[in-house]
This record gives structure tokens, sequence and C-alpha cells, in this order.
């Protein structure tokens, strides 16, 4: 078993097969895994030399074989994956391997498409999608699943779900990060690091995109945050171009030099991406045979993540804003009963706005479906707001489907001393990760003592060993008890809050405005008493981001005791202020706010609102366009996420929607831009990319023509003269396809020499970009923006 030697020795995967199989004649557009039926020959000769280059672990050519890509093949997916896991089987026995134990993994890469909210594939349907390879993974044989080439988070968590609900083998996944530690979506190490880890894989890393020297920052990272074992599979450098051959530029001497100080720094399982060959495997097997291995650490990070950001308790104290619950507002019981979905986004963005840190998201009212209402609020907060959310429910089933659908590792809120709390919520922290809060009270009630409170603690970090759920992953409410009834209520909480921290080294929370019930000015006790807690060891209060006198506290005691380094926090909040006055807010949100938020109802109403004061171009230039370009350029600078920039361009789209409406009305056009053609090339099936620059380009008033996947360069071209285009954009996410993308540029010049082309795509850089002739190379969808708007500006 495989699991037995991770982490303890260093273990090897292969190398690359696209350019491999491009070698033995795969020609552009034909899907590779349709070889392991009609040239399984070719493909065992490949896993052979692998196996007999030094690899442990061999790959079976199975990367793109899932119901989403194979439903109208010719081939059914069971043959396909049957086949593929035998052709390694088959050359594991005809290899020379020193009597080496050697492991079949499946291959499972990404379906190429974007999940909803952004794209147009369910979760659901995902997970569906994966589970079938698996199944027919485990059943023709194979060792263990390796999920890798993720860009999403959210992909992935389906992937590790369907891999671990469905068989018993076990769970390696490496996603594919940028040169800024982050994921396509946003993801960063250690928010990707703690969903992974919740979730239970049995090794976790990174591949592809880079070269080996490239992914050192990112394998620092990873070491800092992980607890398993980590896995390294680099490119062999970058993509070029020599006499119409691609190549990548890192040898195998190289290569091997440098995975030696990929081992050094903390990999334990490593082999190679696109462009490596069995001899760059052969030469790192070579060079880095008989070195042992760092075995991993238990880190104690107390991590709560969403897709885009992971939050740390234990340090500096975070907030939880806690206006996402109907308890006490009556304004969002209404809310919760009209279904006014857009009014609880924007109290979420509010707290976020105000210096929430995490969400609280509790929506159980006894006349609504609460499963359901969790369900969503938990999608459409998660499409407007990177923060991390707490999951706050009494009802397990409630609990189970927003944990199931959340993107990221969320908080729970909460599991009790009771035994019927523990055995419905701990398996489901087990099953899908969580950080769970554990509330001080048991089959006996809340404990009139703090020592009382302490040893309900220890139960519950006791019980939850039993499930392999580790103190980290669990955050103490001690409770607070409304002093106006209960007169020793804020010294026991203080006491047990103190003293929890000093005796199990966990994290702690507290709902902090529970003490003041039935108290005059209640916001000077909160306030003093937020304090105190925190000055007892508070990693989190549950607190209205709102409330000036929390928020001064806030500010004040991190100021004070050097959790804001140079007070910088604190003056960017108060630096402006002459008087103890409070900051007035605004009532109303404005469109430009709605369209930088993502909140679509809101755009549409504010939009309509304006209309009756303003001309539809005047509303176009002052608030859209200025709202687009401002999360244009967070997104360059990576305050803005994926979801978050397609969420704007969702809004951007209602509010063109209504103008193009009362244009059309009074007899006025919106005049479009030129025309553009955007097409993924032949050979590839991938569209995120495209589907993404496409949202934001039609924002920006471009008129797209989507040619679509897999289109052949003839198409493009006669495309491109007939509509007398002068921008043509492509996307190639593969190595095999960028044969076919620099086809189409030959193509264009010869035929429609005016036409610019720019290109993206996860194998491209500029420099192999110029090698192909094209004219820009797009980094991102928003450079692409910027680059038409200067073809047609000239």
């Amino acid at each position: 078993m495989i699991l037995e030697r991770l982490g303890k020795e260093l273990l090897y995967f292969d190398g690359g097969m696209g350019t491999l199989l491009q070698e033995r004649g795969l020609k552009p557009g034909e899907l590779p895994e349709t070889w392991n039926l009609e040239h399984a020959d070719e493909v065992t000769e490949i896993h052979r030399q692998y196996f007999e280059a030094g690899s442990d672990i061999v790959l079976t050519n199975t990367f793109g074989a899932n119901a989403i890509k194979f439903h109208n093949s010719e081939y059914e997916l069971r043959e396909i994956v049957t086949a593929a896991v035998s052709n390694v089987k088959k050359a594991a026995l005809l290899g020379v391997h020193d009597g080496r134990k050697v492991y079949t993994a499946l291959d499972v890469g990404p379906t190429g498409k974007l999940l909803k909210p952004m794209g147009d594939l369910s979760f659901e349907d995902a997970y569906e999608a994966f589970k079938e390879t698996m199944q027919y993974g485990e059943a023709a044989g194979a060792d263990l699943i390796h999920i890798e080439t993720m860009s999403d988070s959210y992909e992935v968590k389906a992937a590790v779900l369907a891999a671990k609900e469905n068989t018993s083998l076990p769970v390696f996944a490496t996603l594919i990060f940028d040169e800024k530690g982050k994921l396509l979506t946003g993801g960063d190490v250690p928010s990707v690091v703690a969903m992974l880890e919740g979730l239970r894989v049995d090794a976790l890393g990174i591949n592809c995109g880079m070269g080996p020297k490239q992914m050192m920052p990112i394998l620092k990272e990873l070491v800092k945050y992980t607890s398993v074992p980590i896995i390294v599979k680099p490119n062999a450098g970058l993509p070029k171009q020599k006499d119409g051959e691609v190549y990548y530029d890192v040898r195998p001497e190289e290569f091997a030099e440098l995975m030696k100080e990929i081992v050094t720094s903390g990999a334990c399982v490593i082999g190679g991406c696109c462009g490596t060959t069995p001899d760059h495997i052969r030469a790192m097997v070579q060079n880095t045979r008989g070195m042992s291995v760092i075995p991993p650490v238990k880190k104690d990070f107390t991590i709560v993540s969403s897709y885009g950001q992971a939050v740390i308790l234990g340090n500096k104290p975070m907030i939880i804003g806690e206006r996402i619950n109907p308890t006490g507002k009556k304004l969002f019981k209404q809310a919760l009963k009209d279904h006014d979905i857009d009014y609880i986004l924007k109290e979420g963005i509010t707290q976020q706005d105000k210096g929430a840190h995490i969400l609280d998201v509790n929506v159980g009212l006894p006349d609504i479906n609460e499963v359901e209402m969790m369900r969503e609020v938990v999608t459409e907060l998660q499409s407007v707001s990177s923060l991390p959310l707490q999951i706050d429910t009494v009802d397990t089933q409630a609990m189970e489907a927003a944990m199931r659908i959340y993107n990221g590792k969320p908080m729970i809120n909460s599991v009790n001393g009771k035994q019927e709390s523990m055995d419905a919520v701990f398996p489901l922290i087990q099953r899908y990760g969580g950080v769970v809060v554990g509330l001080t009270l048991d089959e006996e009630g809340i404990p009139k003592t703090a020592e009382g409170r302490i040893k309900v603690a220890g139960k519950i970090i006791e019980e939850a060993k039993k499930y392999g759920i580790d103190k980290k992953d669990i955050v103490i409410d001690v409770l607070t008890m409304t002093i106006s009834s209960e007169a020793d209520g804020a010294k026991i909480t203080l006491d047990a809050l103190k003293g929890v921290r000093e005796t199990y080294g966990v994290c702690t929370v507290l709902g902090v405005s529970n003490i003041s019930f039935g108290l005059p000015y209640r916001p000077a006790i909160n306030s003093n008493f937020y304090t105190m807690a925190m000055q007892n060891g508070l990693s989190a209060g549950i607190i209205n981001p709102s409330s000036e006198d929390m928020m001064r506290s806030y500010y004040s005691f991190c100021a004070l005791m050097n959790y804001d380094e140079n007070c910088e926090a604190y003056i960017r909040q108060y630096g402006n202020q002459t008087s103890s006055a409070p900051v007035s807010r605004k009532a109303e949100i404005t469109l430009k706010e709605a369209i930088e938020k993502g909140l679509k109802e809101e755009a549409h109403h504010t939009t309509r609102k304006l209309l009756g004061e303003m001309e539809p171009l005047d509303i176009i230039n002052q608030y859209l366009i200025p709202a687009l370009d401002e999360v244009g350029k967070g997104f360059e600078k990576g305050t803005v996420f994926l979801p978050q920039l397609l969420m704007s361009a969702d809004a951007a789209k209602i509010a063109f929607a209504v103008l193009k409406e009362q244009l059309a009305k009074s007899g006025d056009n919106l005049q479009k831009k030129n025309r553009v053609i955007l097409a993924t090339v032949k050979g590839d099936i991938h569209d995120i990319g495209k589907n993404i620059v496409k949202v934001l380009m039609e924002n920006y008033s471009f008129d797209v023509l989507d040619l679509g996947k897999d289109v052949p360069p003839e198409t493009i071209v006669d495309t491109a003269i007939k509509e007398d285009i002068r921008l043509v954009g492509l996307s190639a996410l593969m190595t095999t396809t960028v044969v076919s993308m620099e086809e189409t540029i030959r193509l264009l010049r010869e035929r429609k020499p005016d036409c610019k082309v720019m290109v993206g795509g996860a194998v491209l850089n500029q420099e192999y970009a110029d090698m192909i002739g094209a004219d820009f190379y797009g980094k991102d969808a928003m450079q692409s923006v910027y680059y038409a708007q200067s073809v047609f500006a000239e």
C-alpha cells in the first residue's frame, strides 16, 4: 500500500504524456485518451519507459477522460478508462524496475468548464462526472487517484469528494498556482491547503504552469502550512518554439539539479509535467536516489477559508459579522420571508466593508425551508464576497447542505457537549472539513462555574479525536451570559475564556452582545466587555461591524497590543476624525457600488431609478464604465478575484439591459464597438479562459463573435474575412493544441493581414506568443480588454 511509504521515503511520479504522443503521431484535435484503445502499444511503451527511468507511480492516460468530454465519443468512458489502467499495468510487467513496488495512478484532470455561479457547470454535475471516471478506474485496478492541474478550488473539491465518497483509493491532489501564489479563481496556498486537508486528501501539492525554479516560492508556502506529504511536478521550464516544433527550455540535467533542491526544501513526491520526458525522470531519479525526505510535520494553524482567502485564528483577534442572523432583527426576518436575497447580500457586503473577517450565516425561521435557504444564501454570498463564512444552524440537514457546496473550509456553529449533538455534527466535520465551534454546555445544561465550562470543552475536544478531528479545528465558545440576570456572568465567562486557552491551547469565540440584554445603553457594556474578552484570549468575537463602539474597541485593542503594526489600521480608520462623533453611513448603495459588488438586483433597481434623472449614455459613462474599470484594476492588483470580477460583469450586464430597453423605446441605439472573434483552437475543448474574456469584452460593449471550442483554423479565418474582423482572440490550454494556434495565425497573416491576433492560455507566455507570430499575449482577461480598446482606438 502506497500510504505506508508516503512521507517516509522519496517517491517518483512519471513525466509528460501529450508531447510524447505527438511525437508518435497524435494529430491536433485528436483526443489523447482514445489512444488507449487505438494505439495501446504506443501508450504502453511510454509507460514502460517511465517505469524503467525510475518512476514508482505512473499515471494513466486519462487526463481528459470524463463524462463531460466524452459524451459524444465513439468510445464508452468505461472502456477508455479500463484500457488506460490496463496499459499501465502491462507496462509495469514489461518494465525493468529492479523489483521495486510500483503503482498505477488514475489521472484525473479538470473538466474544462467553470463551475456555477461563474460558469454553467453545477457542482453536483462536476461531482458526477468525476465519480464515474473514478469508479471505473478503481474497478480496473488503479492503486490511487491523482487529481491534477486544477485551477479552481471548487472543482477540486468536487473531485476529491467524488473520490472519497465513491472509492476506497488513496487520493492525491495537485493544483496550478501562478507566480503570485494564486489559483485562477483566487485561492492562495493556505486557503487551498485548509480545504484539502479538511477533505482528508492523502497528499497535495503543485503541478504544471511553471518550471521547477519558479515553483520554489510556492513550495515554501506549502511547507509552512501543510501537514500531509507534498507533491511537486514542474514543467520542463517554459515552452519555446524552433523550426515549427515546440520544446521546453529546461534540459534533463538542469531539471535533475533543481529537483534535488525541491526535495531538500520539503517535497516527498516528485515528478514532471508538460515537456518532461523519460530522460528528465531518469536524470531526476539518478540525482536524488537515496535522499531522505523531510517527514511531514503537523501544523497547528486554525484556518477558516473561502475560495479567495484564509483567516488564521489564534494570534490577532478576528471579527465575525453577526448581521446575517434573524435573532432580534425584524428587517432581516422579513427579508427571509420575502426571499429578498439582495437584502441579505447587502448585509454581507456592508459587514465586509466595515472590517469583518468572517460572516456568520443564520437563516433559521420556523416558516421557511432552512435547508434550501441556507444552500442558496451560502452560494450567493460566495459569489459577491471572498470572506469565509460561519455556517450557523442547529439543523444538521441545513448544515450538511451548506458544507457540501461551500467553496473552502467553513466555520461551523455549532456542536455542544451533549452526546447527541457530537454524534450528529462530528461526522459532517470529518467528511467535509471545517472549523467547528464547541459550546460549553451538555446534558446538564450550562455549567455555573468557569471550571465546569472548561471541563465540557475538554469533553468536546476528546470526543472529536475519535473522528480524527484535531483540536486546531475546534474553537470553543464558553458562552456569554447576560449580567442583568446573572451578576457574575461576565466574570465567569472571562475566567472560562482564559482557562480554555491555557488548558487546551485552542482558539475561542464569543457572541459578545449577549452580555447586555435588558440593560440601557448596551453599546457601552458591549464594547467594554469585548475589550476585556480580547485581553483574556478571545480569538474571534461575533459582533456588529457597523457598531462604532465595538470597532473602536477592536482597533484600539489591536493598536495597544501591537497587533496593528505602526498603528496603521487605527490611523487609516480614525486619522481624519476630528471629534468622537460617529462616522455617518450612506443609506443607499449607488449603481457604481452595486456593479463593483456584483449585486444584480440592486444594479437593476438603481439603473431604473437613475433613468428618471439621466440619459442612458450618461449613466454608462458616469457609472457603468468607471465601475468596471475599478473592478478591472482590482483584478490586476490581486485585490479582486475572478468570481467577483464575473459577478460584477453580470451586474453590469443587467444594468446595460435596462438601458438598452430604454434606448429601444426612444428609437435610439447603443452603438457597439467593432466586432471581435474569440475561439478556442482546434483540438482544445477547454473554454474557461475564452468565456471569461467574452463576458468582460461584452461588458465593455464589444460585439463578440464566439466561435466556441475545437475550432479549425479555416473556420476562424473564413469568418474573419466574411465579417471583416479587425481582432481575433485565440485560446489554448494544452501543449498539444498550440500548433493549431500557430497554424491559425499563419493563415490569418496570409489571408487577412490587417487583422490583429491576441492569444492566451495556461501553456503560453510572452516569448512563445512572439514566436508564433501573435500581436499580443493576454496574461489575464483584463489585459485582453485593454488591448482590444487600444486596437480600436487606432
